[in-house]
């Protein structure tokens, strides 16, 4: 419940959370070694390190295994992206109740093509089960599909907030024209995605509104993409630049050796 209360603390808005989204305990604890105040799971970085594709393919028991490496890996508050949670409102009551039992302070879940009366059935599993503590960010995925409209999704995010949502994230916008439209009618805390080169920094979030700003899988993406380049580099040319701004072995083994403050 501590960790849940920090947690939920940190939603401000103009003073934005920023997660730089982790998929494994050596990711989680170079975040937080950073000054990260919190630590958000990936599902897609998560996913492909076990095995699978994004996309509820990965199962229950193993995401939450890897949910609790990562609690135990840092000492600071933990989301877990648990993509759409399962397939009914029990299979997601199931779910965050694993998490939280994990030691998760919060979850992402996401809405996907699902009505608004079924997404707030889902929410309000996911928020029985939790309890009170739990920040619980609803997922509107609208942009993300390209059906955009700011009235829309406020819509959607007034009707998540009541059946139990905390937050509201809304991946797949990045114009601050909208973001701040968003920020300024949506009666709760902001999370954007961002990352991208295109993006606002986060001091511009910050100034449109914004309490949370995720880096999402596009961390994962860029170290999968030093290990694609390294491949085919030494099988091709037989070099090695690609590895030349590898951490320090000596470093990152220290790190993972002993607990951060």
């Amino acid at each position: 419940m501590e960790n849940s209360e920090a947690f939920r603390s940190l939603h401000v808005p103009g003073k934005p959370l920023v997660l730089v989204n982790a998929w494994d305990a050596a990711s989680a604890r170079i975040a937080e070694w950073a000054g990260s105040r919190a630590v958000a799971t990936t599902s897609a970085g998560v996913a492909w390190s076990l095995g699978a594709p994004d996309g509820d393919a990965l199962g229950r028991d193993d995401a939450v295994a890897l949910v609790g490496r990562v609690v135990g890996a840092v000492s600071v508050p933990v989301s877990a992206d648990i993509e759409s949670g399962g397939r009914t409102p029990d299979d997601v009551a199931a779910t965050v109740r694993a998490v939280v039992a994990a030691g998760a302070a919060g979850v992402n879940l996401e809405d996907g093509h699902r009505s608004v009366e079924e997404q707030c059935a889902r929410l309000a599993a996911a928020r029985e089960a939790a309890g009170p503590g739990l920040f619980i960010n609803a997922r509107l995925d609208a942009y993300l599909r390209g059906r955009g409209d700011v009235a829309e999704v406020v819509s959607r995010a007034e009707a998540f907030l009541a059946a139990g949502a905390d937050g509201i994230f809304v991946p797949g916008v990045v114009d601050p024209a909208i973001v701040g439209q968003l920020a300024t009618k949506i009666p709760a805390p902001l999370n954007v995605l961002a990352g991208a080169a295109s993006a606002p920094g986060v001091a511009e979030l910050a100034s449109l509104g914004v309490a949370r700003v995720s880096l999402g899988s596009v961390v994962a993406e860029a170290a999968y993409a030093v290990v694609r380049r390294a491949a085919e580099e030494a099988l091709t040319t037989g070099t090695y630049a690609a590895v030349a701004d590898a951490l320090d072995y000596g470093w990152l083994n220290d790190l993972m050796t002993r607990r951060t403050a």
